[in-house]
């Protein structure tokens, strides 16, 4: 695999984990009890913590990478094992 592609494709895992991360640990101003302040959503976050979460979207995109990485190097598989996709040879 060549270094652009695994680029690419780790960067693709990290959004979809990112995404998958997001909803970790959020509360909202309504499931605190807060009030809402006008001009916000009571859906708004109280506190993001966007450093914790991207922080753990690189742990996890990283592990689910290397799980990627080492099936397509090291098993053996390919996309011509798969059987309801076309044969790319």
């Amino acid at each position: 695999m060549k270094t652009g592609s695994m680029i690419a494709v780790y960067f693709i895992i990290w959004w979809v984990c990112l995404f998958a991360v997001l909803p970790w640990g959020a509360k909202s101003h309504h499931e605190a009890g807060d009030s809402v302040s006008s001009g916000h959503a009571p859906s708004a976050p109280i506190q993001a913590r966007m450093g914790m979460k991207v922080l753990a979207t690189t742990v996890v995109a990283s592990t689910v990478f290397a799980a990627f990485y080492w099936t397509i190097t090291r098993s053996g598989l390919s996309l011509d094992d798969i059987w309801f996709l076309p044969d790319f040879r």
